[in-house]
């Protein structure tokens, strides 16, 4: 079935079109609700919550960019709505913003595997992950990620700050354990 008969399909409501759209982008679209849920089972409800706005409003698809980008904004606000519904987000008077400071510069990122990666950034607290992945992965500015949140820009940036040192900490860490039990 073609994109558009599939498209059609859902806009009228027909059940086989709208699981035809969602193998298609399923497993694509829950590889970013991992991103934004501190587990599988949270990534598996925003990617649910998520493809049931996708249907109620493919009708407002209107072709003008990709399909896939168009879904992935609606699973990423949905995530971003359920966080601030959960009151999540960590408030600060963006004076304390720490800076990112790489220290020593040795290999570690060519030791540690993605899934590894994505499992610390899961990690994070809720609103240090909602920021990192906002601006390190969806290339939003702070301005946006304000506005998004409902926090201030400094506020996003020390969140960013902190995540980005917090995780620096995970991967070193992670890379001395991994390196102790491979030597020890």
């Amino acid at each position: 079935m073609d994109l558009q008969k599939i498209i059609d399909g859902c806009i009228r409501g027909n059940s086989r079109s709208q699981q035809a759209l969602y193998n298609l982008f399923a497993d694509e679209m829950f590889a970013a609700c991992m991103y934004y849920s501190p587990t599988r089972a949270e990534a598996e409800d925003t990617l649910h919550e998520g493809f049931l706005k996708v249907f109620q409003n493919i009708s407002g698809f209107k072709g003008s960019g990709s399909l896939k980008g168009w879904i992935r904004r609606i699973l990423i606000n949905t995530a971003l709505e359920k966080y601030r519904r959960k009151n999540l987000m960590y408030v600060t008077d963006g004076d304390d913003i720490n800076r990112y400071e790489g220290s020593d510069r040795e290999d570690i990122i060519s030791n540690i595997t993605a899934d590894d990666l994505i499992k610390l950034i899961q990690e994070l607290s809720p609103q240090y992950r909602m920021v990192f992945n906002l601006y390190a992965l969806e290339g939003f500015s702070h301005k946006e990620i304000a506005e998004k949140l409902g926090i201030s820009e400094g506020t996003s940036k020390s969140n960013l700050a902190r995540a980005r040192l917090i995780l620096q900490k995970k991967v070193k860490e992670y890379f001395y354990l991994s390196s102790s039990q491979i030597n020890g």
